[in-house]
């Protein structure tokens, strides 16, 4: 765990940044493609509505030595029943045959009944018969639509006077990503759809929202003030957004996916439940779509619509030229440092002589000055005025009241070490 938050407060500062905003073209072809395939299998194969929005008959009785899924059928269609859909539920507390047909009319229903008494040596108060009628189901498909549409339209109203419209929009086009995948998954699958599957998707849709908000609270946070201070793009300052509410969003889908997991993969596979089956089943897929979809989906369709906006276009052009114009100056003095480690490393090895400073004797100076001049470490300067060679009784002038073709002094050995040639003037060199 001191890893995980570890890495969770390198994300928070910025050390570590993945960059999702700036890979928004992958996110969509990946997306694109999930979502052509769901169209795909909902255009083909079509979404399996229960008995609740279709309407028909239902017939539930308990399983016997002769039941089977082949013989049940034979029998409901000999019958009269049309299009039976037969099914088997096991748990340890209860084993039944589930068959569901169109809608039929009281007789027929009552002849269905009797051949499955017959057939199977069942008892008549064994079978459960349920009647919905096509008109009930009409309602139902009606009022769960309206909810669907009620409640896109006040999450956009919420988010625009909240936040602003773009990011509503961002959030429109992630809640209708999540949707269009659920019900891909739901066509694929072949899963019954039921009321308790729309209360579900209700319910996974208002969860993606949430994670979508608190990531797009951290966005108007980094992002205030930036035409201002010009920091960075209004692209980078999301991403960072992004990244600091990463951990977040991971921990919290992780902690919500292991309960629907567990209702899921033991409630419905292991017990038969199928209520638990139709409302874990579009729980998970929800949250999983929802999670990233927040991360993916939302925030990069956001960045993408504030950079059109002529400020953050103008930003994103100046931030741009200060970072090249950085780079370049990066990249000249690694240039020049490069050179000057190349001219210093083959200097001896184009023969280039070296340079030897030659020393002009003032006139009346003794050679024996001369040298014993070139020779002496720097000594203490004392006092001004003329600079006096004590040996020979000879003035040499210096800097200052050097003047037309006087040759210059003599440089010393520690003047070329060190780089100065000159004295301070009027400064006078101590005698040993």
């Amino acid at each position: 765990m001191a890893g995980v938050g570890g890495i969770a407060g390198r994300l928070y500062r910025g050390e570590v940044s993945i960059n999702f905003v700036r890979r928004q073209r992958l996110w969509y072809a990946i997306s694109g493609l999930i979502l052509l395939i769901s169209v795909v299998a909902l255009l083909v194969r079509g979404l399996n509505f229960s008995l609740e929005f279709k309407g028909g008959s239902s017939f539930t009785f308990p399983p016997t030595a002769s039941t089977s899924e082949n013989a049940i059928s034979r029998v409901v269609n000999a019958a009269g029943g049309q299009n039976a859909s037969v099914q088997f539920s096991a748990s340890p507390s209860l084993h039944q045959w589930t068959v569901q047909t169109g809608a039929l009319s009281s007789d027929v229903t009552q002849n269905v009944a009797a051949a499955l008494e017959r057939a199977f040596h069942l008892a008549q108060t064994s079978i459960s018969v349920q009647l919905v009628g096509p008109t009930w189901g009409g309602q139902i498909t009606t009022k769960a639509v309206e909810a669907l549409i009620i409640f896109l339209v006040v999450i956009v109203i919420y988010l625009s006077i909240a936040f602003e419209w773009r990011m509503a929009v961002a959030a429109f086009v992630a809640l209708i990503h999540d949707i269009l995948i659920t019900i891909g998954v739901y066509a694929l699958t072949g899963f019954t759809v039921s009321p308790t599957s729309v209360v579900g998707l209700l319910t996974i849709l208002g969860y993606s929202l949430y994670d979508t908000v608190v990531v797009f609270d951290k966005v108007r946070e980094n992002t205030a003030g930036l035409l201002t201070t010009q920091r960075s793009t209004y692209s980078d300052a999301a991403n960072l957004a992004l990244n600091q509410t990463l951990v977040r969003s991971i921990n919290t889908s992780l902690t919500a996916l292991l309960p629907v997991a567990s209702i899921l993969f033991v409630g419905a596979g292991l017990l038969g439940a199928g209520t638990l089956k139709d409302l874990s089943l579009v729980l998970f897929v929800g949250m999983l779509s929802g999670t990233y979809s927040s991360i993916f989906i939302a925030t990069p369709v956001l960045a993408d619509l504030k950079e059109r906006e002529p400020q953050y276009k103008d930003l994103a052009a100046k931030v741009a030229r200060r970072q090249a114009g950085s780079r370049s100056a990066q990249r000249a003095t690694a240039e020049t440092g490069s050179a000057s480690a190349s001219t210093a490393a083959t200097a001896p090895a184009t023969g280039a002589a070296p340079v030897i400073a030659t020393a002009v004797t003032v006139p009346g100076a003794s050679a024996e000055l001369a040298d014993r001049d070139t020779d002496e470490p720097p000594e203490q300067d004392i006092d001004n005025g003329p600079e006096q060679d004590t040996d020979n009784g000879v003035a040499v002038p210096d800097a200052a009241s050097r003047t037309g073709d006087t040759p210059p002094r003599p440089v010393t050995r520690q003047q070329r070490v060190t780089g100065s040639t000159q004295r301070r003037p009027g400064a006078r060199k101590k005698r040993r």
